[in-house]
C-alpha cells in the first residue's frame, strides 16, 4: 500500500525534519472500533518566550483518539514542555490511562475518562512510570517506578563504586543500583502498592487473563543477565514468585495463551546467539516446547530502518483465538503482519512486500497499526483505513528509489538506489553507498527523511542488505558469524559496482561511503582497505574490537555472539585485534568525517576519539563531531536541534570533498 510519488517541489533542507509530525504507540480500543495514538511535533521548548539567538526545538507529544466512523482529535492539550505517552485502554474502554512527563520530573501515571473530565493524577514519584498494563477484569493498574529513589552522586560530586557487570546502558546511563520495582493501582480502593520488588531487572510482563498475576521475562542472575539468558516466571497477587522455565537463552516478550495454562515466548533456543532469528514457541504446563510456524525463515519483529520513529512502536504478537497468534515479520525488506497456529502453519495477514507495519496492537475486534513505506510517511491505521493524513503534509517532495540486485554463493540480495529528481538538469551525480547498522538489520521500504534529503540535495544514495541482514533466511544471517569485514564487504562492493554499472546517472568518478554503527565499522574497514571512495563519514563507530569488549555496555557478550571471540581471552584478543579497522589505520587516505554521541553507550565515544586521533596522526583530512547529552540514537529519535546539526554537517562534508 503506497501513495503516489511526487516528483516536483520544493528540495528539502535539514530543517525540514522539524516540520514532520511523528505517530507512535497506536492502541485499539477493546470494541476495536476506536484507537489512541501519540503523535509527536517539534516545537520551541518555550513557545511564549522564544530566544531569537538560540532556538529550542524539543518533541512535545500528545495523545489524539481516532474512529471507525473518521476523524481524529486530540485529546490532551499539555502546557509547554510536557509530553503524554503511552495510551492504554481500560477493558470497558471508558478510561484511558497514560503517562505525562514534566520538565526534568519522572512521568506520572494519569487516568482520563473518555465521557469527559480532567485527566486525574494517580502518582507523584520522583521517578518515572514505565510500561503501564491493565489487569484485565479492569482491577489493577500495573507499572514499573524507581518510586522516589534518586541518585545524586554525580551531582554531589561523589565517588561511585562499580561492583556489579552491567553497570550503564544506552539511553539510560548509569543503571540504578536497586532495579523498578512493580507496582499495582487498586482503582476501586485508590490504593498503590509496591508489589514486587526484583532482585534482577525484570523485562516484558503480561497480565494473566484471570488477572490473578502476571507472567515476566527476567534473568536468573547477573552472569545471566549479560549474556542475554532469561526465564519466565509468574507473579501472583500476593507475591509470590514461581519460575516457570528452563530456558536459559534469550528471550524478548511473553504472551499468555487464553487457556491461562499456556504461554507464547520470542526468543531463541539454548544454545543460539544473537547471529540466531527470534521465533515463536509454545510452552505448556508441563514445560514442552513447541515451535510455531517452523517453516517460516524469517525473524518475528520488525527491523527495516527508517528515521522517523519517535516514541514507542508495540508489536508483541498478539493471540487472536485460542489456535491463531498475530505477529509481525521482516521479510527481505519489507515488515508484515503474518498469523501462525497452534498447529504450526505460517499465512500473510496484512503483508505488502513494498511496505513496512512499525507498529501494531490488536485483538479478534480489529486490528490498530502504523503503516510505511519508502514513498509514503508513516500513518495511523484502524482496521485497513488510515486516520492520519500526514504523507500529505510532507514539506518536500518524495522521491522513489529503484531497486538493484546482486548476487553471491547464497543466492540473490537486494538494495535500492534512490536518486534526485532533477536529473535532466544534471549529468551525473555523486554516489553514496550507505551501510545499515546490526549488523542483523534490514534496509528496505521505510520511510528516511535523510535518504530524501540527501537526493533532493543531488546524491545518488545506495543502500542495500549484504549477507549478516535479517529478513533473508537464517543462512544469510550466519554468513557473517566469525568473518565481519569479509563476505559482507563483498556484498556491498558487489551492490555498488551493480549501481554504478546498471544507473548511469551515477558518477563513479565522485563517491563517499557511510554507515552508523556496524555501518560505521564497515565504513572504517573498507576505508582502510581500498582507497576507491572520495569521501567517508562514519557516525557512532566502532574501529577497536578489543577496547569495545571492555566499554560497550553490550560488550561482555556480543563479540562471544557474533564471532565466538572473548576479548578477556589472550588468543581471541589477538584475533579480535586482526578484526579491528584501528589495526589497518595507516592504510587510510579518504577523508573523512566522524559523527559521535557522549552518551553512546552502545558504541561508546572512545571508539570515535581512537580512530579521529589516528587519523590526525596519519594526516587525513577529518572533522570529529562530538554531540553531548545523546547516545546510540541520536539520528533516530535524538534532540530536534541537534539531529539538525548532525544532518547540516552531513551535507557540508559531502559537498566540500564530492
Amino acid at each position: 500500500m503506497t501513495s503516489p510519488v511526487v516528483q516536483d517541489g520544493p528540495r528539502p533542507g535539514p530543517d525540514s525534519l522539524l516540520a514532520l509530525r511523528f505517530p507512535s504507540d497506536p492502541q485499539l480500543s477493546p470494541d476495536g472500533r476506536r484507537v489512541a495514538y501519540v503523535l509527536s511535533r517539534v516545537e520551541e521548548e518555550e513557545p511564549r518566550k522564544p530566544d531569537a539567538d538560540f532556538a529550542r526545538p524539543r518533541y512535545r507529544s500528545h495523545l489524539w483518539l481516532a474512529g471507525a466512523e473518521g476523524g481524529a482529535r486530540q485529546l490532551t492539550h499539555g502546557e509547554a514542555g510536557r509530553g503524554d505517552s503511552s495510551p492504554r485502554w481500560s477493558p470497558d474502554g471508558q478510561t484511558l490511562a497514560f503517562v505525562r512527563t514534566a520538565g526534568e520530573v519522572g512521568g506520572a501515571l494519569m487516568l482520563l475518562p473518555l465521557a469527559g473530565g480532567e485527566a486525574r493524577r494517580v502518582t507523584h514519584f520522583l521517578q518515572g512510570v514505565q510500561n503501564v498494563q491493565w489487569s484485565p477484569d479492569g482491577r489493577f493498574i500495573a507499572f514499573f517506578s524507581g518510586g522516589d529513589e534518586q541518585d545524586r552522586r554525580d551531582e554531589r560530586g561523589e565517588a561511585r563504586v562499580i561492583t556489579r557487570p552491567r553497570y550503564r546502558f544506552n539511553g539510560r546511563d548509569w543503571l540504578p543500583e536497586a532495579p523498578a520495582r512493580l507496582w499495582r493501582y487498586e482503582l476501586a480502593t485508590g490504593e498503590l502498592s509496591e508489589w514486587y520488588a526484583p532482585e534482577i531487572e525484570p523485562g516484558a510482563y503480561a497480565w494473566l487473563p484471570d488477572s490473578d498475576g502476571v507472567l515476566f521475562v527476567s534473568s536468573t542472575d547477573e552472569r545471566a543477565a549479560y549474556e542475554w539468558r532469561n526465564e519466565v516466571y509468574r507473579l501472583d497477587l500476593e507475591g509470590r514468585v514461581t519460575q516457570l522455565t528452563a530456558w536459559d537463552a534469550a528471550l524478548q516478550t511473553v504472551i499468555p495463551h487464553p487457556d491461562g495454562e499456556r504461554f507464547a515466548v520470542v526468543g531463541r533456543p539454548r544454545g543460539k546467539g544473537n547471529t540466531e532469528n527470534a521465533h515463536l514457541y509454545l510452552i505448556g504446563p508441563g514445560n514442552e516446547v513447541t515451535r510455531l510456524g517452523g517453516g517460516h525463515d524469517h525473524p518475528v519483529g520488525g527491523a527495516v530502518g527508517g528515521d522517523c520513529h519517535v516514541g514507542a512502536l508495540p508489536e508483541k504478537p498478539v493471540w487472536l483465538d485460542g489456535d491463531t497468534l498475530l505477529f509481525t515479520s521482516t521479510v527481505r525488506g519489507s515488515v508484515g503482519l503474518f498469523t501462525a497456529t497452534v498447529g504450526g502453519g505460517v499465512r500473510a495477514h496484512d503483508h505488502d512486500p513494498q511496505g513496512v507495519i512499525s507498529a501494531f496492537t490488536a485483538s479478534s475486534a480489529g486490528v490498530a497499526l502504523i503503516r510505511e513505506s519508502a514513498t509514503r510517511f508513516p500513518e495511523v491505521e484502524l482496521n485497513g483505513a488510515a486516520v492520519t493524513s500526514l504523507n500529505a503534509d510532507l514539506p518536500f517532495a518524495v522521491r522513489a528509489p529503484q531497486r538493484v540486485t546482486f548476487t553471491n554463493e547464497l543466492g540473490e540480495g537486494e538494495g535500492w538506489v534512490l536518486l534526485p529528481g532533477d536529473l535532466a538538469e544534471r549529468q551525473q551525480v555523486p554516489a553514496l553507498l550507505n551501510i545499515h547498522g546490526g549488523p542483523h538489520t534490514d534496509y528496505g521500504y521505510g520511510f528516511t527523511h535523510e535518504f530524501q534529503l540527501l537526493a533532493a540535495r543531488g546524491y545518488g544514495v545506495c543502500y542495500s542488505n549484504p549477507r549478516g541482514s535479517i529478513g533473508y533466511g537464517q543462512a544469510w544471517v550466519d554468513a557473517i558469524h566469525g568473518r565481519w569485514g569479509t563476505v559482507d564487504q563483498d556484498d556491498l562492493l558487489a551492490f555498488f559496482d551493480r549501481c554504478l554499472e546498471t544507473v548511469p546517472a551515477l558518477d563513479p568518478a565522485r563517491t563517499a561511503v557511510m554507515g552508523g554503527s556496524y555501518g560505521g565499522f564497515m565504513t572504517n574497514w573498507i576505508t582502510a582497505h581500498t582507497g576507491r571512495f572520495q569521501a567517508a563519514i562514519t557516525d557512532r563507530s566502532i574501529c577497536n574490537l578489543i577496547s569495545f569488549g571492555g566499554t560497550s555496555d553490550i560488550g561482555l557478550r556480543f563479540w562471544v555472539d557474533e564471532l565466538g571471540l572473548n576479548f578477556a581471552r589472550r588468543a581471541d584478543a589477538a584475533r579480535l585485534w586482526d578484526l579491528s579497522p584501528l589495526q589497518y589505520v595507516e592504510n587510510v587516505t579518504t577523508p573523512t568525517l566522524i559523527v559521535h554521541s557522549v552518551l553512546d553507550h552502545r558504541c561508546p565515544v572512545e571508539q570515535a576519539e581512537q580512530w579521529y586521533a589516528a587519523l590526525t596522526l596519519n594526516g587525513v583530512p577529518t572533522r570529529f563531531v562530538r554531540f553531548p547529552g545523546e547516545d546510540h540514537e541520536l539520528s533516530r529519535s535524538g534532540r530536534p536541534d541537534r539531529r539538525l546539526k548532525r544532518l547540516e554537517e552531513y551535507l557540508g562534508w559531502l559537498e566540500r570533498w564530492l
